[in-house]
């Protein structure tokens, strides 16, 4: 067993405000996908582990699709970003997942890079306008609406319960593991 090289994820503040901590553990848990994804082909990206469908590659996909929908469509209340507005949903509810295996590395990472600065940017805009207790443009699919507090823990949780998957994956395909 060997450890994934470069180890450089930011570490969260130990004594900063919410924000900031907030915002420190969920970069530290995004730079944790990209430390996993890190140095793969398109086939390793396609790889599965046990009897899960789940891959590297989608995992990039899926949690760029997470990004824009929690940080763009309902906390800032804008439109759906490509290629996510031009999918048919009702055809393949799981696109983001069964995409990922016909899109290049090279195009999985940059959606997911672009993805995050644009979330970033949304955040730091509302954080300066309202803070922590602003309420998102659209509710959840359930008719309830979230604060920005409860988006952010919300993508932590997702990015620290799909980064145990990626640990998994990546293990199975080269041997490197890592916290």
């Amino acid at each position: 067993m060997t450890i994934l090289p470069g180890d450089d994820r930011p570490e969260p503040p130990l004594a900063g405000d919410e924000a900031s901590t907030l915002i420190g553990f969920l970069d530290y848990q995004r730079a944790t996908l990209a430390w996993k994804c890190s140095g793969l082909d398109a086939v390793q990206l396609a790889r599965t582990a046990a009897a899960s469908s789940i891959t590297l590659g989608g995992l990039l996909n899926h949690l760029a699709l997470v990004e824009d929908t929690w940080f763009g469509y309902r906390l800032a209340g804008v439109a759906p970003s490509e290629p996510w507005a031009s999918v048919d949903w009702d055809a393949d509810p799981d696109w983001e997942w069964h995409a990922a295996a016909r899109t290049e590395p090279e195009v999985l990472f940059e959606r997911w890079r672009a993805t995050v600065a644009r979330s970033s940017a949304q955040v730091d805009e509302v954080l300066a306008a309202d803070g922590l207790d602003r309420l998102a443009k659209r509710p959840r699919s359930n008719g309830e609406v979230p604060s920005l507090r409860w988006i952010l823990l919300h993508m932590i949780e997702e990015y620290a319960r799909h980064n145990g998957h990626a640990d998994l994956i990546r293990e199975s395909i080269d041997g490197q593991t890592g916290e």
